[in-house]
Formats: C-alpha cells, sequence, structure tokens
C-alpha cells in the first residue's frame, strides 16, 4: 500500500517536470515578404561601394597624417636599434649576454648624450648672446665694404636688416620671437624634449627584443623558404647597421675638420663645435646646411673675413664629402656604388622628406642584395 502511494507521487512529479520543461511553440511573427536581391551591377550600388571605399581610404589617409609624428619617431629608433646592433653583437661574441651588451651600448649612448649637453649647451647660450649683441656692429661694418655699401646705397638692404634687428632684439626679445611668443618656446622645448625621451626609451625596447621581432616576423614566412629568407633579413638587417656605423664615421671625420678649422680661426669653443658637427653629420641632407650656419654665425662674431672664411672653407669639404669621401666609404660597407647612393638619397628625400633620406641608402643597400641573391641567379637560369 505504501509503495503503491509512493509511486503514484513519483509518477505526478514526473509528470509535472515534464509539462514545465516542454516549450511553448512559439508563434512566428510576420515581418512582411522579403525584397529582390540587390543587383550588383546596378550603378547605385557600384557608386555606393566607390563612395564608401573612397570615405574609408580618407578616414585612414587623415588617421595617418595625424600620427605622422609617432610613426617618424617609431622609425628613427627602429633604425638607430639596427645600427646599434652590430656593437651589441661585438659584445656578445666578447662573452656578455645580450642584456648586459645592450645596457652597456646604452650607457654609453647616455653618457654622450649628457656630454654633449655639458659641452654644448653652455657655449651656444654665450655665442648666442654675443652675436646678438655684436649684430648691430656686424652690419655697420658691412657698409665698409665698396660693393655692399653701393647695393644699400640703391636698395637699402643694410639699412633694412638693421631695422628688422633693432625691432625684434628690443627688450631681448630675439628668441622669444623667433619661436612665436613665450608659450611657443615652451612648447618647442617640451616638444623637443619629449621627442628625446621617446626615441631614446624606443630604441632601447627595439634594442632589446630585435631578435625576438625578427624571429616573430620569420614566423610568417613558409616553412620551406624560412631559412633563406632569415638568412637575407638578418643581412638586410647587418647592412643597415654598417651604413649607421658609415655615417658616424662619416660625421666624425667631419667634427674632426671643424676642430682643426675653429683651433686655425681661433673660434672659441673649438670642442664644443666639433660635437655639434658630430650630431649635425647624422642628419642627410639638412646636416651639415645646419652645420654650416652655425659655424658661419660663430665665425662671424670674430669678425667678416673669418665668417666668410670659415663658410667656404666647410662648403669646399661638403663637396669633398659628397663626392669623394661619403661614395668611398658607402661602396666599401654596404657594397653601394657611389651614383646610386647619391641617386637613393635624392629620391628618398623627395618622397619621404628626412625619414625618407634617412633609409634611402640602407634600402637601397638591401634591394641590391635581393637582385643579387634571388632576382639575377633565376635570369641566368633562365
Amino acid at each position: 500500500m505504501i509503495e503503491a502511494t509512493v509511486y503514484t507521487q513519483y509518477m505526478a512529479l514526473s509528470e509535472r517536470f515534464k509539462k514545465s520543461t516542454v516549450k511553448k511553440e512559439e508563434v512566428p511573427v510576420d515581418y512582411g515578404l522579403p525584397g529582390d536581391p540587390i543587383n550588383h551591377s546596378h550603378p547605385f550600388y557600384f557608386g555606393f561601394l566607390a563612395t564608401a571605399g573612397g570615405l574609408l581610404a580618407l578616414v585612414v589617409m587623415r588617421s595617418l597624417a595625424a600620427a605622422s609624428q609617432t610613426f617618424v619617431l617609431i622609425i628613427i629608433a627602429l633604425f638607430l636599434a639596427m645600427g646599434l646592433n652590430p656593437a651589441v653583437e661585438a659584445l656578445r661574441s666578447r662573452g656578455l649576454n645580450r642584456g648586459k651588451a645592450v645596457t652597456t651600448i646604452f650607457m654609453l649612448v647616455i653618457i654622450f648624450v649628457g656630454l654633449f649637453a655639458w659641452l654644448v649647451i653652455p657655449p651656444v647660450v654665450t655665442q648666442g648672446a654675443e652675436l646678438i649683441n655684436r649684430a648691430p656692429a656686424l652690419l655697420n661694418d658691412l657698409k665698409h665694404n665698396s660693393t655692399i655699401a653701393s647695393l644699400n646705397t640703391h636698395y637699402g638692404i643694410v639699412d633694412t636688416l638693421q631695422v628688422k634687428l633693432r625691432a625684434i632684439t628690443k627688450d631681448g626679445t630675439l628668441i622669444v620671437s623667433a619661436f612665436g611668443g613665450v608659450v611657443g618656446v615652451g612648447k618647442t622645448v617640451l616638444s623637443g624634449t619629449f621627442s628625446s625621451l621617446t626615441v631614446l626609451v624606443l630604441t632601447l625596447y627595439f634594442l632589446i627584443s630585435l631578435p625576438t621581432m625578427t624571429e616573430l616576423g620569420l614566423r610568417l614566412v613558409p616553412a620551406t623558404r624560412r631559412d633563406r629568407v632569415s638568412r637575407l633579413a638578418y643581412a638586410i638587417i647587418a647592412r643597415i647597421g654598417a651604413f649607421v656605423g658609415s655615417q658616424i664615421t662619416i660625421s666624425f671625420l667631419a667634427s674632426i675638420f671643424v676642430l682643426i678649422l675653429g683651433s686655425l680661426l681661433g673660434l672659441p669653443s673649438p670642442i664644443a663645435l666639433a660635437m655639434i658637427i658630430l650630431v649635425c653629420g647624422l642628419i642627410p641632407l639638412i646636416g651639415h646646411f645646419i652645420g654650416c650656419s652655425i659655424v658661419t654665425i660663430i665665425a662671424l662674431t670674430q669678425s667678416i673675413p673669418t665668417g666668410l672664411i670659415a663658410f667656404l672653407a666647410y662648403v669646399l669639404y661638403v663637396q669633398i664629402e659628397n663626392y669623394v669621401i661619403t661614395p668611398k666609404i658607402m661602396k666599401k660597407s654596404l657594397s653601394v656604388p657611389g651614383a646610386v647612393t647619391i641617386i637613393a638619397a635624392l629620391l628618398g628625400s623627395s618622397l619621404l622628406g628626412l625619414v625618407g633620406a634617412l633609409l634611402a641608402v640602407p634600402l637601397a643597400a638591401a634591394v641590391i642584395l635581393i637582385l643579387e641573391e634571388v632576382v639575377f641567379p633565376r635570369s641566368d637560369a633562365t
């Protein structure tokens, strides 16, 4: 009797559970009849896709333009990391691990930056103030030259410069007005400091993780071609490092020339001036223009003939460097013909400005390597 009652209760609970778990059939909602499919050949469809693609390309281009400064800093940092990598590998060959080698090289870079600031900034401030104070006298000395005096009589060139100089140096506002006011000076200093620190930090990270980044990129290559592509990739990185080393050598030669020139002409702070030229020489295309301007301005603080001699001597050295020293060093370190070096630098600067000039020669070396190892063997085999 008890078992029957329990069985009855069990069956009743089972029926309730089944009823509770059975879902009620939902009545479908009527959304109407579907329309005809879109005609892909219709002009409106093509115009819509073309307009959407154009708008998307415009947004991407504007986004890239807005972030162009960041991309420039990243490219410069990556370029410097590849350039410092041979020095790191040289220390690794002497028994140091990569972390210690990178730390050593980076500490040397920091020491150089600190030494540069310590030796260069005080003379630059002093010479700048001296030039501002002597500028009116220098302009008056120009009138003693008969040719310049005749031009000034007819066109008022020197008189106009004197008026402009008095206007911008009134109350010591030359530097402030040059950068667009006090706010402009602050923005320039902060922007330059932030960009320099960003490049240093990115260079350190890229230098540490360069092998990892390279291996990660090689993982995208099919396994059957990975060995050959890796050999070419490391050869290209080595050539970029050789280019940076060659550029440092060329800049070092320019700094030695300026040191000798400054000592012979009696220019103030020739060591600081040589360090400025060492840094300017690393800047493609406009580096020597900046260096020549600085040397000439400092020489003008002594006298006009001294400034003229310094200008002509520097221009003569730049011509020798461009057409004799640079092609020979680049051909020896990168196996790039001298004509290709000059043409690559010109094309790179025309296309991408400073960054293009910075990357033009090592990219030309990489293209020549690929032609020699990939393209020419296939052409010879056919």
